[in-house]
């Protein structure tokens, strides 16, 4: 059975978007309920699926990776079988931090990070020669406008 969310739950999750590393105690303060039945709402917005895991979020820049880029990659084909195989590749690969299937003319959109050009240069010259690549056209970022790796809780919920 699927768990509705309330306000409180809500709160909880918007709470712990922003800071995953808060106590038990202190996320019930914000929520306004006592620790014991803020925990059992946790573990069961965990075990439902809303809550995926716990990650710090780094610096690339400050861990030496100065290079954002993206890669649009159209495949050969969309046979079953040479997606997984590209996908397999993709999940192999160090430097790709996000994959996304698209509709349209591009197959797959890359983000990826390297410490300098070079390394990036080098990782295309392998994509290209993935499993059913076509072709790949890559993009180089000047600057980051938004990084919201968070859901916008402060939206109204879809009504039913």
């Amino acid at each position: 059975m699927p768990i509705r969310l309330d306000a409180i739950d809500r709160r909880i999750l918007a709470e712990l978007q922003a800071d995953g590393r808060m106590t038990n105690v202190e996320l019930a303060r914000r929520v306004g309920i006592s620790a014991p039945p803020c925990l059992r709402r946790v573990r069961a917005l965990e075990e439902a699926g809303f809550i995926r895991g716990y990650r710090a979020l780094l610096d690339e820049k400050l861990l030496d990776f100065e290079v954002v880029c993206f890669a649009m990659v159209h495949l050969a084909s969309q046979a079953d079988a040479d997606l997984k195989a590209f996908e397999a590749f993709v999940r192999s690969a160090p430097l790709v931090r996000e994959c996304w299937m698209l509709s349209g003319e591009i197959d797959f959109v890359l983000k990826c990070v390297a410490p300098d050009l070079a390394t990036f240069q080098a990782f295309v010259a392998e994509l290209t020669a993935a499993p059913a690549v076509k072709n790949v056209k890559t993009s180089l970022t000047l600057r980051c406008s938004k990084d919201a790796a968070l859901v916008p809780l402060e939206l109204p919920p879809a009504e039913e």
